[in-house]
């Protein structure tokens, strides 16, 4: 059975590993030129995900790699620092957490199978038919038995099949924005940030690395107007809605004209009736981004992809059983992950000023509730901050197929 994946950052890659490994013939097409390593930002794994880069053998690699962030500190006009020691957080919200950059991880998991899998770069897929034929911007014309988009939120493959992705995604009610700037005020495992009620700045660096990410996070009234490839537009977005804002984001703000990178993008959800069609299925932030940096989006790509291949091993290629009983163990996990991704949203960046009152007092009290006390009492619910630990990973036997 032949499979082609386009997307190489982070369920493209697990997807070929374990496809590959299950005998599969996997093809993976990336529209960048390489490998992307352009900034990124931090990404989280929880549980469930580290079970499995730890069965690809590379958990060790990732844990290497981690941020090593430590401590929250949140700067306010005339108010004293606050100062949260994250390691309570994450420990609250899951067993076994790493926050790694994205493009660390990706180049962590391309590893595992780059010598393996046909890796294409610099292509795109322009047309797939309803046989399978797919063709492409530069290469010639091929045929496949499966089609997987783990092309992110803005996926080529989804808009090809699936339609317009106005149809299918929700903006949640604020945007984030990450570029690479230098690491002027020698962070070390301290993400330093200043909120007001609508928007809130930040920056923080990493273990391994030489700069430093600033973050920009904004809830306006209304959707902003801009295409998702005009960078310049979006910067003066950021200018426009920052302008005034204390501490270090005017010298944050001063980068924009020199970073080497830049993301900025709405946070959004996707929500989608089903993630197959025909010969074509969607996996990670193609098929169901809960919104980005609130909803754990990297480490359910991860659970995806890596179900998505065990259910094309146990279902012997028969894409169609094995796309329908993905959904199935996807579902619950993705439709919760929803509810938490909005309430993260408005927690992150509050609308109101009792909102804003509300997160900073909870963040005060973090400070004063014991590790053991906080882990436990989040443990009660898996509907909320430990939701990414309810999903039990299957064990998908390796066979023939």
């Amino acid at each position: 059975m032949r499979i082609l994946i386009s997307g190489a950052s982070v369920a493209g890659p697990v997807l070929a590993y374990w496809l590959n490994r299950y005998g599969f013939a996997v093809t993976v097409v990336e529209r960048a030129p390489a490998q992307r390593k352009s900034g990124g930002h931090a990404v989280d794994l929880f549980r469930p995900a580290m079970e499995i880069v730890d069965r690809m053998g590379v958990a060790e690699d990732i844990r290497a790699k981690a941020t090593g962030t430590e401590a929250l500190e949140i700067h306010r006009p005339g108010a004293n620092t606050l100062r949260v020691d994250l390691r309570k957080v994450f420990t609250a919200v899951s067993d076994n957490h790493v926050e790694i950059m994205r493009d660390d991880l990706s180049e962590i998991l391309y590893g595992t199978n780059s010598s393996e899998v046909d890796y294409i770069f610099g292509d795109s897929i322009t047309a797939i038919g309803d046989d399978g034929e797919v063709t492409f911007e530069r290469g010639p014309a091929q045929r496949f038995d499966l089609i997987v988009g783990a092309d992110g939120l803005h996926s080529n493959v989804r808009a090809l099949v699936f339609g317009p992705e106005s149809r299918y995604s929700t903006w949640i009610g604020a945007y984030l924005a990450v570029i690479s700037v230098p690491n002027y005020l020698d962070l070390d495992g301290v993400m330093a940030v200043t909120v007001e009620v609508g928007r809130g700045a930040g920056i923080y660096s990493a273990a391994h690395m030489d700069d430093a990410r600033a973050l920009f996070m904004l809830r306006p009234p209304q959707p902003l107007d801009y295409h998702h490839r005009d960078t310049e537009r979006q910067k003066q977005l950021l200018r426009d809605h920052f302008r005034g804002m204390g501490w270090e984001v005017p010298r944050l703000l001063a980068e924009l004209d020199r970073t080497p990178s830049f993301y900025f993008d709405s946070i959004t959800q996707l929500r989608l009736d089903t993630w197959s069609r025909g010969r074509v299925t969607l996996v990670g932030d193609a098929a169901y981004c809960p919104g980005a940096a609130v909803g754990g989006s990297t480490s359910m790509a991860v659970v995806g992809a890596y179900i998505l291949a065990g259910e094309l091993a146990t279902h012997a290629g028969d894409h169609r059983a094995a796309c329908a009983a993905y959904e199935r163990r996807m579902g619950d996990y993705v439709r919760r992950s929803r509810g938490f991704a909005v309430a993260a949203a408005k927690v992150i960046v509050p609308a109101r000023r009792l909102d804003l009152w509300a997160m900073l007092n909870a963040v005060r009290l973090i400070n004063h509730v014991p590790a053991p006390v906080s882990r436990a009492a989040a443990k009660l619910n898996n509907k909320g901050v430990r939701l990414h630990e309810s999903i039990v990973v299957p064990d998908y036997p390796l066979r023939d197929v």
